[in-house]
């Protein structure tokens, strides 16, 4: 659990309250810095790093060109030399240019060096659709990270959850990837913010333990399981499933590397059926993970089979229409629910 802290009553969006842990780990630890595209003077395309480079100085808020992976080598050699590094980058289809630096060298370093090389690297990642912006800048990729072994996966839901998972991510000795999806991130020129990704943020420092889900919602009759922007697909998704008279527990999966197993089964062993809702494709995602959770634990649990609401095994189109018709959404995962219910 998160630790105690005192509730001070501020509503932050999500963008700013990583921000505010980032900031409070530097001037805690002169061996953190952040190095990525447009940091500096523009503060980072989804504002991570707004006003740090006035107090932080090019040394340790370090602009670079267009080249990730030339500067996720650098900081995987630096976290090898016992610097803390943060990378920036915007959007996770960056990653195709990368994936030797990430999945080779940054993932599997301490695992090979037999635990002599450390691996304290932390990675901020913008994920999502929504926006127009076509196959190659929409994506969310995440199931494609959390397959390789050596990367751990934080996908905060709201303000409170991004301030916890990221210092937890920045104390952490491996390589670590704090992913937003960019409709919640809360920046003026992606639109407000949901109302429920903005949360109560406390002043003091905290934690939240990965591996951890979180309950948002108790209900009865059918577990939805999101993280996320899908998290609040979930949560629009059970008001309209209360109205038709049928109580649905939401469930945050927090982290999806380590991925709380224990939370996924217990729900469903609650309620005895299953909705996963992702934004991934859906061909070896994380909703088959979810799904494998009871299948191999106990798939006797299940009063009717479980539904996934992931997007289709397409590049993301660049049409309006067209993308809106591939992305999850309430009304999707309340036709899900209402069919394990047999109310279709």
């Amino acid at each position: 659990m998160a630790q105690a802290v005192a509730d001070t009553g501020r509503s932050l969006t999500m963008a700013r309250a990583g921000r505010e842990a980032v900031i409070a780990e530097m001037r805690k630890n002169p061996n953190i810095f952040v190095i990525g595209e447009d940091i500096a003077k523009l503060g980072g395309v989804f504002g991570t790093t707004v006003g740090m480079a006035e107090e932080f100085g090019s040394k340790r808020i370090v602009d670079t060109p267009i080249s990730e992976t030339g500067f996720i080598g650098i900081a995987t050699g630096a976290a090898m030399a016992g610097m803390r590094p943060i990378i920036e980058i915007a959007f996770v289809d960056f990653i195709g240019v990368c994936f030797n630096q990430i999945f080779n060298f940054a993932a599997k370093t301490h695992y090979m060096s037999g635990g002599q090389f450390k691996m304290p690297l932390t990675m901020m990642i913008g994920y999502g659709g929504g926006y127009n912006d076509a196959a190659q800048h929409s994506q969310c990729l995440i199931a494609t990270l959390a397959h390789v072994p050596g990367i751990r996966i934080a996908t905060p839901a709201d303000s409170y959850d991004a301030k916890g998972l990221m210092h937890t991510s920045l104390r952490d000795d491996n390589l670590t990837i704090w992913m937003v999806h960019k409709r919640i991130w809360g920046l003026g020129w992606l639109g407000t913010a949901l109302k429920t990704a903005i949360a109560t943020v406390p002043e003091e420092e905290y934690t939240i333990p990965f591996g951890q889900a979180r309950i948002w919602k108790e209900g009865k009759d059918v577990t939805l399981v999101g993280y996320g922007i899908t998290v609040h697909a979930a949560l629009q998704a059970a008001e309209k499933l209360a109205a038709a008279g049928i109580s649905a527990e939401v469930l945050d999966l927090r982290t999806i590397v380590p991925l709380d197993r224990d939370a996924i089964f217990k729900s469903v062993a609650k309620t005895g059926r299953l909705v996963v809702a992702d934004e991934d494709y859906m061909n070896c995602g994380v909703t088959a993970e979810v799904l494998a959770v009871i299948a191999e634990r106990d798939p006797r649990v299940l009063k009717a089979p479980a539904v996934r609401v992931a997007y289709p095994d397409v590049p993301v189109p660049f049409s309006r229409p067209m993308e809106d018709f591939c992305l999850p959404d309430a009304d999707k995962i309340v036709a899900a629910a209402k069919k394990t219910v047999g109310q279709q």
